[in-house]
């Protein structure tokens, strides 16, 4: 961990729900690490295991949820899963913080918004109520709210999407923590407020020198802001690669797939490509390659399931097609535009 200055090193994550269908698998031994400073995308559909991977982070499944046991959490030297509840509390939104991606419920609505940013001060530290209020609206001012000192007083129904998202940015960082989790952060936001958003927490990213879990469908947000990305499909990683490659070369098809799936430029007037089918129910994932029924490429090797294969500069693929196509695998020649 110390040669790469690794700051988060998730190990053999699974994480469960009891259903009334049965056990659902929503995360399903996934590995990775975040360096620390860096900003790692997670990409997938909807149901592929995203936010219960940063839910499970964070030690917020709940029953009927858990965590099983093998798993591991390796963050700042200490294994999260160890941690009894108060210690865990302090790590949460000190050294770990989350930005969800509603903020309408994740903000309280009977709490000013500035009464919510001073309170976690007030819960991390020993500073008075005027000095945790005092913090609160610097940290309004520095995500960009106008006139801070009189939006702290407003409640969340009264400020914008764009602003409550900003409201929730603050709540986030004004502990100034090692690593943010940004949950979907500008999927409710029209497309000129996400552009602001994503320049915001690349500013303070830098400026705080934070790593940055960033979760999204849009593969466009993540070609703009990580530097290193993970493909999630049916709770397990698919596809692990820096930015430029894995968009200059793809190895996995459901990656390539969502790649089609993006607007370019280039094919504006074209008719987008769609993956065919769904994500499989995580109470009955299929047995061998869990994409297979939806693969074109599909062939025999896939009945069995795949290892998470390492192709060399950091790149693995859950896929046998690349052990037998290495040299001639489809690529995607450009990098997706956010629209």
């Amino acid at each position: 961990m110390n040669e790469r200055n690794t700051l988060l090193a998730v190990e053999n994550l699974r994480t469960s729900y009891r259903t009334t269908h049965g056990t659902a698998r929503a995360v399903d031994n996934v590995s990775f690490n975040i360096d620390a400073g860096e900003i790692l995308g997670i990409v997938g559909e909807s149901g592929c295991g995203k936010t219960a991977t940063a839910l499970s982070v964070l030690r917020l499944i709940d029953p009927p949820g858990r965590i099983e046991a093998g798993s591991h959490l390796w963050f700042e030297g200490h294994d999260l899963l160890t941690l009894d509840e108060e210690a865990i509390r302090q790590v949460r939104g000190r050294r770990i913080a989350m930005v969800f991606q509603e903020p309408m419920t994740a903000l309280n609505p009977v709490f000013t918004v500035g009464d919510q940013v001073a309170e976690v001060v007030r819960v991390h530290t020993s500073a008075t109520r005027r000095e945790a209020w005092a913090r609160a609206v610097a940290m309004l001012d520095r995500v960009g709210i106008p006139e801070p000192a009189i939006r702290a007083r407003s409640y969340p129904h009264q400020l914008s999407g764009g602003l409550r998202q900003r409201v929730l940015i603050a709540m986030a960082l004004v502990m100034r923590p090692a690593l943010l989790i940004a949950d979907e952060p500008t999927t409710a936001l029209d497309v000129t407020i996400q552009a602001q958003i994503l320049e915001l927490l690349q500013e303070l990213q830098r400026e705080m020198g934070m790593a940055v879990m960033l979760i999204t469908h849009d593969l466009g947000v993540v070609a703009e802001v990580a530097q290193r990305v993970i493909v999630m499909y049916a709770g397990q990683v698919v596809e692990e690669a820096g930015v430029q490659d894995l968009f200059s070369s793809p190895r996995h098809p459901y990656t390539r797939g969502l790649l089609r799936a993006m607007p370019r430029a280039r094919r504006a007037a074209e008719r987008l490509q769609t993956i065919p089918g769904t994500v499989p129910s995580p109470t009955a994932w299929p047995a061998g390659c869990r994409f297979r029924d939806r693969c074109a490429d599909a062939f025999e090797p896939c009945g069995n399931p795949p290892d998470l294969f390492d192709l060399g500069g950091g790149h693995r693929a859950r896929c046998f097609l690349t052990q037998v196509t290495a040299a001639t695998a489809p690529t995607e020649p450009s990098m997706p535009s956010r629209i």
